[in-house]
């Protein structure tokens, strides 16, 4: 199958760039809320957290992959890893390896700043990826895969970068603020959109082998109307913490400008959820808004930095 771009959805180097691009705002939004709050920025430090996170999304797909497979949930899956190279081991091994090449240069980071909240947090990030997927959990077959993805991409991820990179030896106890907690709940909420809708053309898969994904319980038609539901929560979400000073007014203004990409989101699933071979590229729609939501608030962050300095962000706890 050939997605609008002219590059194959079976392609592995297509299928890494989608991680990339589905991982970068993630750490860029943490990354810019460390510089509102210290106006400090460690590119170092930051490719080695990028570099450290690819490995560790690539093990979430890969093992994803595996345990799908056994299941019997990606027998028809076309760009399913293990369908693609043949060998059910081979990618089991490769996606575990990559996991603790990841998770040591996360390790190196947290040394290097001397903060040991952020790999806490990372650890439950990856928990929450272990049980969503791995056996004996694998509750995305209850229908638990958004609820985990918010929290593991969202509060988890994004407040520990954002520890991670404003973070020194001469600085340990960084604040946490509301301005990095409400970024990572924005950011949490797009993230899930992408898994949410990329389950919509495989409900009748889903439903043979007994995974319970929201779309199964719910159908198409009505997960249609929690898509529109999701992108209204999420402007409105961004208007009610303007309100509160919680974030920049930069940061609302900026992320306000990427509602068309939400508006065409909420139309395109509501015009093709029953066709299979349409709606299979709403994921990536989602990942449109996910990326240009993540570029509109880490510039409003920046901005405010640079130019609006009487912003301070509200501390929440130390």
């Amino acid at each position: 199958m050939t997605s609008k771009f002219g590059s194959s959805l079976a392609d592995p180097t297509y299928a890494h760039l989608f991680s990339l691009t589905v991982l970068s705002p993630i750490e860029q939004v943490g990354s810019a809320a460390a510089y509102l709050q210290t106006g400090m920025f460690s590119a170092r430090r930051y490719f080695v957290l990028l570099i450290s996170s690819v490995l560790i999304i690539t093990w979430l797909n890969l093992s994803n992959d595996v345990y799908d497979f056994d299941t019997g949930a990606d027998k028809n899956k076309t760009e399913s890893v293990v369908n693609l190279v043949g060998s059910r081991t081979g990618t089991l091994v490769a996606a575990y390896l990559l996991l603790v090449l990841g998770f040591v240069g996360l390790t190196w980071a947290s040394v290097e700043a001397g903060n040991l909240r952020a790999i806490m947090l990372l650890t439950c990030a990856v928990i929450c990826g272990y049980i969503y997927q791995c056996p004996p959990f694998r509750l995305s077959y209850q229908g638990l895969g958004e609820p985990l993805c918010f929290a593991a991409f969202g509060p988890f991820a994004t407040t520990a970068f954002y520890l991670l990179l404003g973070s020194t030896r001469e600085n340990l106890c960084l604040s946490i603020t509301a301005t990095v907690l409400s970024a990572s709940l924005l950011v949490g909420l797009t993230t899930s959109l992408i898994l949410f809708c990329s389950h919509f053309h495989q409900v009748e898969g889903d439903r043979n082998v007994g995974k319970m994904s929201p779309l199964v319980r719910l159908g198409t038609e009505r997960g249609s109307v929690v898509v529109k539901w999701a992108v209204m929560t999420l402007y409105s979400l961004l208007f009610a913490i303007g309100l509160s000073r919680a974030l920049p007014l930069s940061c609302i203004f900026l992320c306000a400008m990427t509602s068309p990409i939400g508006k065409l989101v909420v139309s395109y699933v509501e015009e093709n959820h029953k066709d299979k071979g349409k709606i299979f590229m709403a994921k990536y729609y989602c990942v449109r808004l996910h990326a240009l939501f993540g570029a509109a608030l880490v510039a409003g962050l920046i901005t405010a930095r640079i130019l609006v300095t009487k912003h301070i962000p509200k501390l929440v706890f130390q």
